[in-house]
C-alpha cells in the first residue's frame, strides 16, 4: 500500500479544501494520505523532514513546485524523490508543458498510474533553483505590472501586465553570454531575455516554444524588437509560438548563461526577484523525477 504526503500552500491559486478534495479521494483509495499546509520555508522544511518513505505530492502551481524542489535540493534529497504534482496554481505553466491534466481527480490518477520522468533543473550562482523559466525585460515588467492585477483577477492579471509591457516596455541594456559566446552587449537595446527549461509562462504563453525539460539544454531567447508595431507582432507571434523565428530574435540552446548590465529584474518561476547587476545559471541534467502520464 502506498502512503502519500500532500503539501499545499496558502499562496497557491486553488488549494482550498473543496478544490483539493476530489484529488485526495482518489489518492485515499490507494493508501493513507496526510495533508500539510506549508506557508513558510520553515514549515516546508519541517514537512520534508517528516516525509519518510511516502510519495511526496505537490498541490499548487509553479511557485509551489519551485519551493518544494528548492527545499529538497538544499537538503540533498532531490535525486532520491519522485514527485507527484496536482496542478492547482494560477498559471500551471510547467504542468502544461508536461501535459498533466489540471482537473484535480484526473491529475491524482496520473500520480497513481504514471511513470517517472527525469527532468533537468536550472541552478543560479547562489545554488537556488529554476524549475520552469526565468526571464527579464518586457516579461519581468509584465510580471511587475500584473502582480497587483493577478491578486484581483487571477490568470487575467497576466494578460493585463503583458499588454502594459508591450505598449511601454523597458529599455534593457545587457550583456548575455551562453556557454562562453556573447549574444548581445549593453550597446544593444533588448526587449526581452528568456531562459527556458519549460515552454510556457504567464498562464500559457509559449515563450520558449521548443524547450524540453529533459533534453540536457536550456533554450535561450534574446529579442531586440523595437517599435510598437514590431512589438505587437512579436506578442502576436508568441501566441502562435512563432516569435522565435523573427529576424530580430536570437534563439540558441546552452547549458550556462550569464546576464549582466544595468539594474534588471527577473521573473523566476513566476516570482519577481531583483534588481540585479549580474546573474548566472547553469543546467543540471536529470536532476529529479515527476510522475507523468504513461507514454
Amino acid at each position: 500500500m502506498t502512503a502519500f504526503l500532500v503539501l499545499t500552500s496558502p499562496a497557491a491559486g486553488n488549494t482550498q479544501d473543496e478544490v483539493v478534495e476530489p484529488a485526495l479521494e482518489v489518492l485515499r483509495a490507494a493508501g493513507p494520505v496526510e495533508v500539510i499546509a506549508t506557508g513558510t520555508p520553515e514549515e516546508l522544511d519541517a514537512a520534508l523532514r517528516e516525509r519518510g518513505d511516502r510519495t511526496l505530492v505537490v498541490a499548487g502551481g509553479d511557485g509551489s513546485l519551485h519551493a518544494v524542489v528548492n527545499g529538497l535540493h538544499r537538503r540533498g534529497e532531490l535525486d532520491k524523490v519522485t514527485l507527484g504534482l496536482l496542478p492547482l496554481g494560477t498559471g500551471n505553466d510547467f504542468a502544461r508543458g508536461l501535459e498533466l491534466p489540471t482537473e484535480p481527480a484526473e491529475s491524482a490518477k496520473v500520480i497513481l498510474t504514471g511513470r517517472p520522468r527525469l527532468l533537468d533543473l536550472l541552478l543560479d550562482e547562489d545554488d537556488g533553483v529554476v524549475v520552469n523559466s526565468v526571464h527579464t525585460g518586457a516579461g519581468a515588467q509584465a510580471a511587475r505590472a500584473g502582480r497587483a492585477w493577478k491578486q484581483r483577477w487571477g490568470r487575467a492579471g497576466y494578460a493585463i501586465g503583458a499588454v502594459r509591457a508591450v505598449i511601454s516596455p523597458p529599455e534593457v541594456r545587457l550583456h548575455v553570454e551562453v556557454d562562453g559566446e556573447t549574444l548581445c552587449t549593453p550597446d544593444d537595446r533588448i526587449l526581452q531575455v528568456a531562459i527556458g527549461n519549460g515552454r510556457y509562462v504567464g498562464g500559457g504563453a509559449p515563450l520558449t516554444p521548443e524547450a524540453e525539460p529533459d533534453d540536457g539544454y536550456a533554450d535561450i531567447l534574446v529579442a531586440s524588437t523595437r517599435g510598437l508595431g514590431a512589438r505587437l507582432a512579436y506578442a502576436a507571434g508568441m501566441l502562435l509560438g512563432r516569435h522565435h523565428e523573427r529576424t530580430d530574435v536570437t534563439s540558441v540552446r546552452g547549458r550556462e548563461v550569464r546576464v549582466s548590465g544595468e539594474d534588471f529584474w527577473c521573473s523566476e518561476d513566476g516570482e519577481l526577484t531583483g534588481p540585479y547587476r549580474e546573474r548566472a545559471w547553469r543546467l543540471l541534467p536529470a536532476a529529479y523525477a515527476i510522475l507523468v502520464g504513461s507514454a
